[in-house]
């Protein structure tokens, strides 16, 4: 049982921060964007997406206004989001049946 509580709040953390990272580069872009500067690549955000900061992404597409209408952008994101749900459901049910041995 601690074991899992243990990976359970180290992927919570890890979350935490590579959404606050992805959240700090969408930002910085939607700010070149305005400023008609060099602009953050696509591959980079959505890297950051697949690393796990795609709930930073999602925040920063309510709160920023940024890559939410872009449709060849926004089909990639939602894919690295499915990638990510399929991998934690992969998760929780692995530590769900360790905890039942």
């Amino acid at each position: 049982m601690p074991t899992s509580f243990f990976v359970l709040c180290c992927v919570s953390g890890f979350y935490l921060l590579i959404s606050t990272v992805t959240f700090i580069y969408y930002w910085i872009d939607k700010r070149a964007a305005k400023a008609q500067r060099q602009r953050v690549p696509e591959r980079r955000l959505l890297s950051l997406c697949l690393a796990g900061g795609w709930p930073g992404a999602i925040l920063a597409h309510r709160l920023l206004r940024h890559k939410s209408v872009k449709r060849s952008y926004q089909r990639w994101f939602r894919l690295m989001i499915f990638l990510h749900i399929v991998g934690l459901g992969q998760l929780v049910t692995c530590i769900y049946q360790a905890m039942q041995t």
